[in-house]
């Protein structure tokens, strides 16, 4: 039978030498935990539930907390801890309370004998089709602690490589936000105080300038509407690639194309892809299972189509290398990593090789793109304000001349 899942309790009372203590400990009720801290020397006067917080309770579980739980669990079991006393020692040095919570669970899984890979089966929220099969692949091969250390590097580098992409994609953002920001702020609130002073001038005012004017006017009457239908079309447009498979496949083209956006985008795959079939065929998966996987890693509908074609390709015989330079999607450096990896029977090793490659490219690319996108910050900053403030001071200009 299951043990309950251990929660945070707070605990008073006094040690061997009269010593008043208190202090926190995790367990199932508070009668075991009473019984836990007498065998310490320890007897306790009040035991009850940590209170949660009133603001900030749980953390949401990110994918980095579960590499940081992977690697850690592969370290504890490299050096020859059982897994379930790992799971504890894990937990216990856990500060995210969600994932603390998650690794209690999933140990009083396995204590009461359900295997790793199906108790991780239970969390798919979690631990993705990927995780689990590597994960049974090493409890049936008896090597667990390197699978989860092989495990835990996928994780980490693809976390590195989202928050590469993630770095590259905000920067434009950025400056289209403030951009918008700034802008509409001097149109809301500064123009119509120029505006209010050219009306007792009594002559007509230059082209931009009423231009301008008008544009303030009408943002003066509409911010509301127009800040209403910019986040619904936003929020409708992410909805849409998420629910329709052609909308997705819109915008991963179009990102694909865009400039240097579109080519980290392409490193990025290629990265993911050669590390994901390096990590799964490393493992024993077999090369068709494992391009299924892969399909799924890339995190681009285009390449996830032209992947699972690869898959059906090798199923019928043809070489990877083959099924990769036939599908022309691919970068040819990769087809060539794959087809020395095919001949020298070290197919791992060149994929790992490869995603090192493309991982680096995608650093230099967004370091490249932060250096490029500072200084145009400023300048479209500075077009905008700049050609906000011309726009004001035209009549003003035309009246000196005039006088």
């Amino acid at each position: 039978m299951a043990n309950a899942t251990a929660v945070a309790y707070v605990y008073k009372g006094v040690d061997s030498k009269g010593n008043k203590v208190e202090g926190e400990i995790s367990g199932s009720n508070p009668a075991l935990i009473k019984a836990q801290l007498r065998r310490q020397g320890i007897i306790a006067n009040r035991v009850q539930k940590k209170p949660k917080p009133l603001f900030g309770g749980n953390k949401k579980i990110k994918p980095a907390d579960i590499a940081l739980f992977t690697r850690q669990l592969a370290t504890m079991m490299k050096a020859g801890v059982p897994l379930v006393q790992s799971f504890e020692i894990v937990a216990d040095g856990l500060e995210n309370e969600g994932v603390k919570q998650l690794v209690y669970k999933i140990r009083d899984e396995v204590a009461s004998g359900t295997s790793f890979a199906d108790s991780l089966r239970k969390h798919p929220l979690y631990f993705d089709n990927l995780f689990c099969n590597l994960v049974a692949s090493g409890e049936q091969s008896g090597s667990l602690e390197t699978m989860l250390a092989r495990i835990a590097t996928y994780k980490e580098k693809t976390e590195q490589l989202k928050a590469k992409i993630k770095k590259a994609m905000t920067y434009p953002i950025a400056v289209i936000v403030v951009a918008i920001v700034v802008t509409s702020i001097l149109l809301i609130k500064v123009v119509p105080q120029f505006a209010e002073t050219f009306s007792s001038f009594g002559a007509e005012l230059p082209a931009f300038t009423r231009l301008v004017v008008g544009m303030s006017e009408w943002m003066q009457a509409n911010w509301f509407i127009a800040l209403i239908t910019a986040l619904v079309s936003i929020g409708g447009t992410i909805e849409a690639r998420k629910r329709n498979k052609k909308v997705a496949e819109f915008f991963d083209r179009l990102v694909l194309k865009l400039p240097i956006l579109g080519m980290i985008t392409y490193n990025s795959i290629a990265a993911r892809f050669a590390r994901t079939l390096s990590t799964t065929f490393a493992a024993g998966v077999p090369l068709i299972d494992a391009l299924k996987s892969v399909a799924g890693a890339t995190g681009n509908s285009v390449y996830e189509e032209a992947t699972l074609k690869i898959r059906d390709a090798v199923a019928t015989g043809i070489p990877l290398n083959g099924a990769l330079r036939a599908s022309g999607i691919y970068p040819s450096m990769l087809v060539q990593m794959a087809a020395i990896g095919e001949e020298s029977g070290a197919l791992d090793d060149m994929l790992g090789k490869a995603a090192d490659f493309y991982e680096e490219a995608v650093d230099n690319m967004v370091d490249n793109l932060t250096t490029l996108l500072e200084p145009m910050i400023m300048a479209v900053l500075g077009i905008l304000v700049g050609g906000l403030m011309i726009a004001m001071y035209l009549p003003i200009f035309q009246l000196g001349q005039v006088v």
